[in-house]
């Protein structure tokens, strides 16, 4: 019974505070490759959500979130031809390799020398290459998969807790959980080498910074007039700005709270010499990259089609 009721299993999940033997990953491949990632089931539920203004009801439906930050072993197989192929889980259409819209070539090493293979997080990439990515996955896998919205994230990240950090208060534990400025010798690392909250999440307050899929705005709440919020997009107006969440190698502890948001800075690209500024990457941002997230509910491809052409603004 459990194998043929996904409501069941979320109620158990959720019931047991999402221990590990409800929330084990499932392991994705990309078609053509032997390249593998992970996505975790989280649980519907209600939290409250903090911003400057007030705390908020937040209700969400049920997703998978990546368990590790996206790694450029993956995002490389998108990024360069050479990498990718013709193999495709796409039952409705036949995927063709040299149809798809890639990211420009990098006119220098925007990882910084951190690495790149063996399991080093994807950076520098702008959101809307973020979310180029996720239309390419879903062409390859037949998933769709998209950017966690800012409450989303949030949410995985407290892991069902209602502290500063998903582990407490006191940010002296951090340095078992994630990678930040004291312990991160000004470098990001492999994904998944500390400590997961949880709900077996890796990296969620640190390493890398992510993108969520929302419009930044100042006041958060004040987009919205519902005393409780069901699964709330701030949808994106203009090419800039949008939501950042999470800690980095680069920050300091008070930046890697569950809470903290980041506005993305269109001066991330001041050093690019292009006219117009790329598409693709930031030149000065490789304490940020991002991780999937894959609704439990089943969209239509038209429905998906639309969400991309939304979502993403060039």
């Amino acid at each position: 019974m459990i194998c043929n009721n996904k409501q069941f299993i979320l109620s158990l999940f959720w019931l047991f505070g999402g221990i590990s033997i409800f929330a084990q990953p499932i392991t994705e491949t990309i078609p053509g490759t032997e390249v593998t990632f992970q996505m975790t089931l989280i649980p519907a539920g209600t939290f409250e959500m903090n911003s400057s203004e007030r705390t908020q009801s937040i209700k969400l439906d049920a997703f998978y979130i990546g368990t590790h930050e996206v790694t450029w072993d993956e995002f490389l197989i998108f990024q360069q031809r050479d990498n990718d192929n013709d193999k495709s889980h796409q039952e409705a259409s036949v995927f063709n390799v040299d149809a798809v819209t890639r990211p420009t070539p990098m006119y220098e090493d925007f990882s910084k020398g951190m690495g790149k293979r063996g399991g080093f997080p994807a950076v520098s990439m702008t959101q809307q290459a973020a979310l180029r990515y996720c239309e390419w996955l879903y062409q390859k896998t037949g998933n769709f998969y998209r950017l966690p919205t800012e409450a989303e994230w949030e949410y995985a990240c407290r892991g069902g807790t209602k502290t500063d950090f998903h582990f407490g208060n006191e940010a002296e534990e951090l340095e078992n959980f994630d990678w930040y400025y004291e312990n991160g010798d000004e470098k990001y690392h492999k994904v998944g080498e500390k400590k997961p909250n949880a709900w077996g999440l890796f990296d969620m307050h640190g390493n890398v910074s992510e993108w969520t899929l929302d419009d930044y705005v100042e006041h958060y709440f004040g987009q919205f007039e519902e005393s409780v919020l069901v699964n709330p997009w701030v949808q994106p107006k203009m090419r800039h700005y949008r939501t950042v969440k999470g800690g980095s190698y680069y920050t300091d502890a008070e930046e890697c709270s569950c809470s903290f948001r980041l506005k993305s800075k269109s001066r991330w690209q001041m050093r690019d010499p292009q006219i117009p500024k790329s598409l693709w990457w930031n030149t000065d941002s490789p304490f940020v990259g991002f991780r999937l997230v894959k609704p439990t509910q089943e969209m239509t491809s038209e429905a998906i089609e639309a969400f991309f052409k939304k979502a993403i603004i060039d």
